[in-house]
């Protein structure tokens, strides 16, 4: 197997510490979403309410996600990978900036929310055109037998965004009261946000453009129309494959990693510090997971490796919902388990790559992960609430299925690989 040289490990590091920030802007607003609820509302509308606007204004940098990442993902295929990577971060990091000087609804009024959701609408955007864009960039400068390794240590700096979101809201809760937090202190998370996505802007000048799309640019062999009405017509296969795998990846990350803090609280009365202090940890292992189950699926390939994990993460989902409703206190061990081989989402940028030509590789990722993301991705948490009110186990329940779909993908795609492999 090639070896990685110290170049490629510069472009992971700094493509995986910009993706990590990036994300810790995307998810940061929604650790602060009570004080945002007050402060940019009228103080007579009803908490339901304001609650629903404020998670509203949250969702609409999802339905973002596909126009932005499929305009990037065109002139990614068309000028560059390098330029797109690095106008995503900038993307970001501005209107993240911008959202920690904006001014609350008591100095302008109605302008407020609607400046905040023109600014998170920005947000969406420019996380669209992130993450595909960065598995496709670090994809092409790593030898094709360290693919999965790559993008998994890519996902990996992705999860770590949401740890760090979570470190610096426990942070700043910590050393502001209450009054002070809604004085002042909300901003602090969103400003400094910006001001490290631009340090990012920076970093990435180091960077260089693919060897890939630079042998395209030689050999004159680009996309001679739009990227995206060849993925439509000539790829089909290939976007479908990738949207059940980004359901897959959906459901593992909404749930498992989002949801399951909250719903553990409501379930099991189990402290909302508790859940939390779980949370950073499942986290962690999440991104630990991430880099070894990649690595893995450069060995293994990603059909097998992908069939074993899913078997793993099925059931521990379903052993963590279990086990609490009996042993609370063990659920530090269990979250941090479960979250370990929801690392098995590491598989699938690798495998989603590789599923697309070069020449219209960056439109076929992100059109198909952008779009299932944002369907899958949005309904998850309704589609769960609702399950509830059947069976309390229903998250868990939803995981396994998910899990399942996952062994079916693995099965399909170790058969594809042996079929290759034959004389």
């Amino acid at each position: 197997m090639a070896a990685l040289t110290g170049k490629d490990y510069r472009t992971l590091a700094l493509a995986a510490l910009g993706g990590a920030l990036e994300f810790y802007d995307f998810i940061i607003f929604v650790f602060f979403a009570v004080a945002i609820g007050k402060l940019f509302f009228p103080a007579d509308m009803p908490d339901w309410l304001r609650q629903l606007q404020t998670f509203g204004i949250f969702a609409a940098g999802y339905l973002a996600r596909p126009l932005g990442g499929i305009v990037m993902a065109h002139f990614g295929d068309l000028l560059g990978r390098k330029r797109m990577f690095t106008l995503s971060i900038f993307l970001m990091s501005v209107p993240t900036l911008a959202i920690g000087l904006l001014p609350t609804y008591a100095s302008i009024g109605i302008y407020a929310p609607l400046a905040l959701l023109s600014l998170r609408l920005l947000q969406g955007a420019a996380i669209g055109g992130e993450v595909p864009g960065a598995w496709v960039f670090v994809a092409e400068h790593v030898p094709a037998q360290r693919i999965g390794f790559a993008c998994g240590t890519l996902t990996a700096g992705l999860t770590g965004g949401i740890l760090l979101g979570s470190l610096v809201a426990t942070a700043v809760n910590a050393a502001y009261t209450p009054a002070a937090l809604l004085a002042e202190g909300w901003r602090v998370p969103f400003i400094l946000g910006g001001i490290f996505g631009l340090f990012s802007v920076w970093l990435r000048q180091w960077l260089h453009e693919t060897p890939v799309f630079k042998e395209m640019q030689a050999r004159q062999t680009l996309a001679n129309e739009l990227p995206l009405k060849a993925v439509i017509r000539d790829h089909r296969a290939q976007v479908l494959l990738t949207m059940l795998l980004t359901w897959l990846l959906s459901a593992a990350v909404v749930v498992m990693v989002l949801m399951t803090p909250t719903l553990l609280q409501k379930l099991y009365a189990i402290p909302a510090t508790a859940t939390l202090q779980a949370n950073s940890l499942a986290t962690l292992a999440l991104s630990f997971g991430c880099i070894l189950f990649g690595a893995a699926a450069d060995r293994y390939g990603s059909g097998r490796v992908l069939l074993v994990g899913c078997i793993f993460l099925g059931a521990s989902s379903w052993w963590l919902y279990a086990r609490l409703a009996v042993a609370p206190a063990e659920i530090n061990l269990w979250y941090a388990l479960c979250g370990f081989f929801v690392g098995v989402i590491g598989v699938v940028p690798g495998a989603a790559v590789r599923a697309f030509p070069a020449v219209v590789r960056f439109s076929g990722l992100s059109f198909s992960y952008n779009v299932a993301y944002a369907v899958f991705g949005g309904l998850t948490p309704v589609l769960v609430s609702a399950l509830m009110q059947v069976n309390k186990l229903a998250p868990a329940y939803y995981v396994v299925g998910l899990s399942v779909l996952g062994m079916g993908i693995g099965g399909y795609l170790a058969r594809q690989a042996r079929g290759e492999a034959a004389p």
